[in-house]
């Protein structure tokens, strides 16, 4: 009788101990695109509705969004996302995120806007850029699903 009481208080600590260490809700979690990466997932959805605090996600994004190649509905692939201070690509560059295989890009690096900050999104062969400056790195929840919005030629 002993013995299950001890095994059964001992196999609910060391739930409780898992479930606790398995908390994605934290800010102290890395997660960074890639080159080449994969893992991300809901192109085209503002990601910082489930990557914040509270939120579902893994780690708190502070910028993140998806590339798309111009006029259509597919992602472009490991684009390059610059922040720079000044419009096209001028001032000095502040961040340089890197887009994953899905066209996704995000980081939970800290990132300071400041006034602002003007993206400039670069692929292999194409620029593309906002010409006035954004103190969010919430891409989607302006651009959203529209191709037109962050795009690439």
């Amino acid at each position: 009788m002993k013995l299950k009481y001890v095994l059964g208080t001992a196999f609910l600590i060391c739930s409780f101990i898992v479930i606790q260490s398995c908390n994605k809700n934290d800010s102290t979690v890395t997660n960074i695109s890639a080159t080449g990466g994969n893992k991300s997932h809901n192109m085209g959805q503002n990601c910082m509705n489930c990557h914040k605090s509270g939120g579902k996600g893994e780690g708190w994004f502070n910028v993140a969004g998806t590339v798309y190649k111009f006029g259509t509905s597919n992602t472009y692939p490991n684009a390059i996302i610059k922040l720079y201070t000044g419009p096209n690509a001028t001032g000095t560059l502040k961040y340089t995120i890197y887009g994953d295989a899905k066209g996704n890009f995000y980081t939970t690096e800290n990132i300071d806007f400041g006034s602002g900050l003007y993206p400039f999104v670069q692929g292999t062969n194409a620029t593309n850029q906002m010409i006035s400056a954004t103190t969010s790195g919430q891409c989607n929840s302006c651009h959203g699903v529209n191709i037109d919005n962050i795009w690439i030629n």
